[in-house]
């Protein structure tokens, strides 16, 4: 029998178009494991992905920061995080309008949701404006060191601020305060939920899987490539 099977082995090598060579394969085991491998990453990304990049953990904080470009319905959420905590002052940074700011006496992000914000029913002497400079990319970053140098500059002494941002852009802002707030400053975050989809079911929606998966990779890049750039 083994003879047969040698000499058929031998013959097939001299055909042209057929070869007999032993291959490697996956058991039904196999399959099974890489199927349900695959299915414990889908459930990961549909069920942790969002609430990770939507991060929101405060801390006791003087100083409650307000990314600027964010929406009226976030800046309306804002004011009522600084009704409920106790915060001296409420910081808006943003960086100069894209669009109208011929038009408009607000010339950037930061004076334009202030403004919204007093007209909500913010003490005007509570509210802090940090224009952040023009820069061509990194506009996080940008404000982060803006507020970093406001501080030093006016030589206020905190323990703590949060940082209060977009729905699953949080995660990116907290980073990139918590690199440039000196360490003796305790950074938390406040993510505003979108309106726009559900966060539980997000990839049921066109903007939550654009949104949710841009963000994710504009994380990984600053996270591990170029938050100091």
């Amino acid at each position: 029998m083994t003879k047969k099977a040698n000499y058929f082995r031998k013959k097939t090598k001299n055909w042209w178009l057929i070869d007999h060579k032993p291959r490697w394969g996956l058991t039904l085991q196999g399959w099974l494991s890489i199927l349900l491998l695959t299915t414990i990453v889908i459930w990961l990304i549909g069920s942790q992905l969002h609430p990770f990049l939507a991060y929101t953990a405060p801390v006791k904080a003087e100083i409650l920061v307000v990314e600027g470009w964010i929406e009226d319905e976030g800046l309306v959420g804002a004011l009522t995080e600084f009704r409920r905590s106790n915060y001296q002052f409420l910081m808006t940074t943003g960086v100069p309008l894209d669009r109208g700011m011929y038009l408009s006496e607000y010339k950037n992000f930061a004076q334009l949701s202030a403004a919204t914000l007093i007209t909500l029913g913010l003490d005007k002497s509570k509210s802090i404006v940090i224009p952040t400079p023009e820069v061509k990319k990194d506009r996080t970053l940008a404000g982060a060191i803006a507020v970093q140098q406001w501080l030093a500059k006016n030589k206020i002494k905190i323990t703590g601020m949060n940082v209060y941002s977009d729905d699953v852009h949080t995660r990116r802002t907290w980073f990139l305060f918590r690199k440039a707030i000196p360490e003796s400053i305790a950074v938390g975050a406040i993510a505003h939920p979108s309106v726009r989809y559900e966060a539980k079911s997000w990839w049921t929606s066109s903007e939550g899987v654009r949104k949710t998966l841009s963000e994710l990779i504009a994380y990984c890049y600053v996270r591990f490539f170029n938050w100091q750039a």
